[in-house]
């Protein structure tokens, strides 16, 4: 049985497998303790709470089509909640669950939003409530920290079930995303019915994904990726989703759902590639994968260790891979294919195809989805995902737009004979040197993410004769560092690596030196955004201050080496 392909919105899908599929079970969700507390939600089961959550929000009588943020990372609620605001004539505002308090009373305050329903969050939480105004109303998810707050499970058992939703039109909002804030204060774009229910048709059209597909949601529901490719996806496509439990029970959870289509992030598929790494050593891994009997059966069982031999589709997005990872991994039988899409187009803009991989391109537009190149080398694009503006900011809304409805972007890109799109940088990103000479740090740093010692890159250095790399090491690497000798061999191998790398550049490009960070970045401390970019304000304003005294020391413009372990 497929979509209800004739649906305007993601509600009459959902309203077609509570009819057509009622018993199929839609989520699997671990409620705390691994295998032995795992709970299932067939289309009727989820739909029953849907309806039932959505009888209590018509009850408060909010004016019509009312804003209402859930924070919270996935699992089932997060959707169920999501539907039950949609079927009472509201509007849903995801928060990222890993945010200062400032962020989530900006976005909170911002949004114009009435209520809050308070997930399964982690301990950061005790930090983020801050930004909540006391005199929000929020109900609890059952997975939600300890609280006073109103409890979901009472409300299910109180209210019956709604039966006459709210009839939602596709030109309506259907939720507001707020962007990572990788460029200052986090924007709202407003997505419609029908640019969810589009980008969701789309990519099951492409794909020709269908019911049976199993799928791991763990990437942030609050992000416009994992919101369209496992959440709206799901729901037109009425596939079965599994959330995951933790980073620690992160590989439990992948063996248990056995995905068939699996997307991550460029620093998760590193993470896979160096614990792959750090149990067979690049070079022995090459020499087996040569041989030709033994190499299958190696091949095998390292995606059945990762919990991806049952893969159809395998993809990468929210930040440039390195080439080099995604041949990698198609060296073992996995297909890797990178997107690209923003929060102000759903995300659906552009894919690799099967079959037509090009390592270093995004790969061709969506169905429906047009681009092209502007007069200055800015990446525009025209999708059913994309928004129809900002909320509360006409002004920014128009500058982004071009008069024939393209949004920029803000990446600088180049098509190729096939339609394929390469993104070769950031409009915003490039910085000049002492020497009036531009660069571009993106494509340095995916060279640099290549070394199986760095998990993330940032180059920098404006107004500096020559740019320089600051670098996190991995987690084995950082080890390393401990034991007797370790700090010299590493020093020896980034050295080494830096020459190499200075050989393929142009003059002006050549890294000055890299500085091995001690800093662990991750969104908690600031240093990434939500959904693992860089955070360059961050990182440059926290380095920068050092950077003239690495210059000076080095007394060079442009002398490969390691400026020091900060």
């Amino acid at each position: 049985m497929g979509p209800k392909t004739d649906s305007k919105n993601l509600l009459e899908c959902v309203y077609h497998w509570e009819k057509n599929a009622p018993d199929k079970v839609y989520f699997t969700q671990p409620m705390g303790g691994g295998d032995a507390n795992i709970k299932t939600w067939t289309w009727k089961e989820a739909m029953d709470e849907a309806r039932r959550m959505a009888a209590y929000l018509k009850s408060l009588d909010l004016p019509d089509r009312s804003h209402i943020a859930l924070c919270s990372k996935n699992c089932a609620y997060w959707i169920i909640a999501d539907l039950a605001i949609w079927m009472a004539g509201h509007v849903s505002i995801p928060i990222f669950p890993i945010l200062t308090a400032d962020i989530v009373q900006y976005t909170l305050e911002h949004s114009d939003s009435r209520l809050l329903f308070v997930g399964k969050l982690d301990p950061v939480w005790d930090e983020m409530k801050k930004g909540v105004p006391t005199d929000m109303p929020q109900i609890a998810f059952p997975l939600a920290p300890e609280n006073d707050h109103t409890q979901w499970d009472d409300i299910i058992a109180k209210h019956e079930p709604l039966m006459e939703p709210v009839e939602r039109t596709p030109e309506e909002t259907a939720t507001i995303i707020y962007t990572s804030g990788s460029t200052g204060k986090p924007k709202g774009a407003m997505m419609s019915f029908e640019a969810m229910h589009k980008s969701a048709q789309g990519i099951c059209e492409s794909l020709k994904t269908h019911t049976d597909e199993r799928i791991l949601s763990y990437l942030p529901l609050s992000h416009s990726m994992e919101r369209w490719v496992v959440g709206a996806h799901s729901l037109y496509a009425g596939f079965h989703l599994f959330f995951a439990e933790s980073l620690d029970t992160f590989l439990q959870d992948l063996q248990r759902a056995r995905p068939t289509l699996f997307i991550s992030v460029p620093r998760l598929w590193l993470k896979f590639q160096l614990g792959v790494f750090q149990k067979l050593p690049p070079k022995k891994l090459d020499r087996l994968l040569k041989i030709p009997i033994l190499s299958g059966i190696v091949k095998k069982k390292i995606l059945t260790q990762l919990g991806l031999n049952h893969v159809r589709f395998a993809g990468s997005g929210s930040a440039p891979i390195p080439k080099e990872v995604i041949e990698w991994y198609r060296n073992l039988g996995l297909e890797l294919l990178e997107a690209y899409g923003m929060t102000e187009n759903m995300a659906y803009s552009h894919c690799n195809k099967p079959g037509q991989v090009r390592p270093g391109y995004v790969g061709a537009p969506w169905p429906g989805v047009e681009h092209r190149i502007s007069e200055d080398g800015e990446v525009l694009v025209k999708s059913p995902g994309n928004m129809t503006g900002y909320y509360k900011m006409p002004e920014k809304t128009a500058e982004e737009f071009t008069e024939d409805g393209f949004f920029k972007t803000g990446d600088q890109g180049e098509i190729d004979e096939m339609g394929r799109l390469k993104i070769t940088g950031r409009v915003k990103e490039l910085f000049k040197t002492s020497k009036g000479k531009y660069v571009a740090p993106v494509p340095i740093e995916n060279q640099i993410n290549n070394h199986p010692r760095v998990e993330a890159c940032c180059v920098t250095g404006s107004g500096q004769p020559q740019p320089y790399a600051v670098v996190m090491l991995s987690e084995e690497a950082r080890e390393a560092l401990t034991q007797a000798g370790g700090r010299e061999a590493i020093e020896g191998e980034l050295t080494e690596f830096l020459e190499r790398t200075n050989g393929a550049l142009p003059h002006h490009e050549r890294l000055a030196f890299l500085a091995v960070a001690q800093d662990e970045w991750l969104p908690e401390n600031g240093f990434l955004t939500p959904t693992m970019k860089l955070k360059r304000s961050r990182l440059e304003n926290t380095y920068n201050e050092m950077a003239d005294s690495w210059y000076a020391e080095k007394k060079a413009d442009c002398l490969a080496g390691i400026a020091g372990i900060l």
